[in-house]
């Protein structure tokens, strides 16, 4: 017996068969899964060999292994380094440099990645379709952070570490219907999220038309109300709005009820987070009541810089009901319009591709982090029609927003839904007793 086998055999010992907690009913009374050795299923890959002209791939949660020309993946690299860049066929599978960044991601190309990554490659007939979804599921990945200590400290994960996880491994006909039930669902989820795309994409479109170009006066689409109106007139944003910068308030006055503080990493994109990691403060202090929160304009003043996917400078939030009343903090200015433009019409106007062309075009700062002088911010240009008009724009687009919203919530149902389905269908080695 090889000193391989024996190896096994030991990590086998005393172990039972796994049983998914939800299984498909042709399956119900077959045997449990086999947990297989990692080292078992696949393959360690190191060939830095590969023809050249294969495109450098980059290691996405999103996207998974997916050419870097194809995402907005700005990363340099030398022609000596490409030279040690390991071979990727589509099929193969790549442990990401920390589990915690999403466990092990699939290849449907053929290029070459980071010689940090490690390539495992199939030994055996086994679902693609399978596999994918396992090393994305709540149980493994689970864990693999349980078994490797120190992975949040910024350990790799070695092939050897993959080698003594116990895989899940159920007989092909039952891999494969498991796969077929995920793709399906997958497909939905790629149909809710292309609708999504599409009213985005709509939205985008219409902003453009609604709104004049650049040297013009008035927009190339109007409401048939609206087609004998006067020409747009431009204004300065100070003679359309107040405006006032977030308090520096101190840690040592945070609490845990009272009135909610707003900081710049409460910020999505577009949206106040929950509060579940909300800071507040006590009535303590007279706040000028003006200076509280309502349906209002917060543009960040200080914060990571485009094209960062997570660039926070700049960004803009439109106040909801929810957080009425709440206080700004620092590095954000709130803008609130006045008599001479609608609230709704100043928001969108701080939305539009003109809008993020300005920012980055007077952001400060080094390569990273930037800032917006409240002086700069001001010279942003903006025209304006007669407050019907305005106020029917921002009526459309409005409403087309709450579609957006909607459609959104069922795209994130749909993943939650998948989710919880993954944790029914595969069984973790760590739950069996």
């Amino acid at each position: 017996m090889s000193r391989k086998t024996k190896t096994t055999t030991t990590k086998e010992v005393g172990k039972p068969a796994l049983t998914p907690k939800l299984r498909f009913p042709e399956f119900r009374d077959a045997e449990g899964w086999h947990a297989t050795p990692g080292d078992e299923l696949f393959e360690q890959i190191n060939n830095r060999q590969a023809h050249a002209g294969l495109p450098i791939l980059a290691i996405t949660q999103e996207h998974g292994a997916i050419p870097r020309d194809a995402i907005d993946y700005h990363v340099s690299v030398t022609d000596k380094s490409v030279e040690t860049y390991k071979e990727v066929r589509p099929g193969d599978f790549i442990i990401s440099l920390r589990s915690f960044q999403g466990g092990i991601e699939y290849s449907e190309y053929h290029g070459i990645c980071s010689p940090a990554y490690v390539i495992l490659r199939k030994r055996a007939e086994l679902s693609d379709q399978f596999f994918k979804p396992l090393f994305k599921s709540h149980s493994f990945i689970q864990q693999l952070t349980k078994n490797l200590e120190g992975l949040r400290d910024g350990k790799m994960i070695s092939y050897k570490q993959f080698s003594e996880l116990l895989l899940p491994n159920p007989t092909q006909p039952e891999q494969q219907k498991l796969a077929e039930c995920l793709s399906s669902v997958d497909e939905v989820i790629a149909a809710q999220s292309w609708k999504l795309d599409a009213l985005k994409t709509h939205k985008k479109g219409l902003m453009q038309e609604l709104f004049p170009r650049e040297g013009e006066t008035q927009p190339r689409l109007r409401f048939p109300e609206f087609q004998d109106a006067p020409e747009w007139v431009e204004i300065d944003l100070g003679d359309v709005s107040s405006h006032f910068k977030g308090f520096a308030f101190k840690s040592k006055d945070y609490t845990t009820c009272g009135r909610r503080i707003v900081r710049v990493s409460d910020m999505g994109f577009d949206y106040i987070k929950d509060e579940t990691s909300a800071i507040y403060i006590k009535e303590a202090k007279p706040y000028e009541k003006w200076k509280l929160l309502k349906d209002d304009l917060i543009i960040t003043t200080v914060g990571s810089k485009p094209p960062a996917y997570d660039s926070l400078v700049g960004r803009t939030i439109v106040v909801k009901s929810k957080d009425e009343g709440s206080l700004l903090n620092q590095n954000a200015v709130c803008l609130r319009a006045n008599k001479n433009i609608e609230q709704g019409f100043l928001n969108i106007v701080f939305k539009r591709e003109a809008y993020v062309s300005f920012i980055e075009s007077v952001i400060r700062g080094n390569a990273n982090q930037g800032s917006i002088a409240l002086l700069d911010l001001f010279k942003y240009i903006i025209f304006k029609p007669k407050p019907k008009e305005q106020q029917r724009i921002a009526d459309c687009l409005t409403s087309l927003d709450e579609l957006i919203a909607v459609q959104a919530q069922k795209l994130e149902a749909l993943k939650t839904h998948k989710k919880g389905l993954m944790q029914q269908l595969f069984p973790s080695p760590e739950e069996e007793v």
